[in-house]
């Protein structure tokens, strides 16, 4: 079973991030680039049993290579992944698609569908976003793109604003 790494990027968190901590229990790391938070951000995400690296500052550092695991579900705080994109990401991870999976280098990653919440009402984003990634990939941490090259997971993330 190829374990994924959830990568997430904090910053003065703590009201948001355990939600998001308490949806990624298909990922067996949680690493978590902190940006200096000076809130109680790193305490929750230690409870959580995240891996934690402070972000260099003025640094184009990418963080993927710091992850223990080749497969990466990138995430922000404020966002969490529903019941059925865990168990999407549970049968990604089991044989014999797991096997092909690790055999196939130039699959190029995974993406995810998005529903946003906009005061009351829930709004899905038209275009999908490519979420789960090799850590060999080219993403610099910045905001998801879609690639449409990659393969659609069941399931959404909810972006919480």
């Amino acid at each position: 079973m190829p374990p994924i790494t959830a990568l997430l990027h904090t910053a003065n968190d703590i009201s948001r991030l355990s939600r998001t901590l308490e949806t990624l229990l298909p990922c067996a790391e949680i690493l978590i680039v902190d940006h200096h938070s000076s809130d109680g951000t790193l305490r929750i995400a230690r409870t959580y049993g995240a891996r934690i690296v402070l972000a260099e500052r003025k640094s184009a550092k990418n963080y993927l290579e710091l992850a223990r695991h080749e497969w990466i579900f990138c995430i922000a705080p404020g966002e969490s992944i529903t019941e059925s994109l865990q168990a999407s990401l549970y049968e990604w991870s089991i044989p014999p698609q797991a096997e092909l999976v690790r055999d196939t280098i130039q699959v190029p990653g995974y993406s995810v569908r998005v529903r946003e919440q906009r005061g009351e009402r829930w709004q899905e984003n038209p275009t999908p976003e490519t979420r789960l990634i090799s850590r060999s990939s080219k993403w610099n941490g910045g905001p998801a793109m879609y690639d449409p090259a990659t393969t659609l997971l069941e399931g959404e993330l909810l972006r919480f604003m």
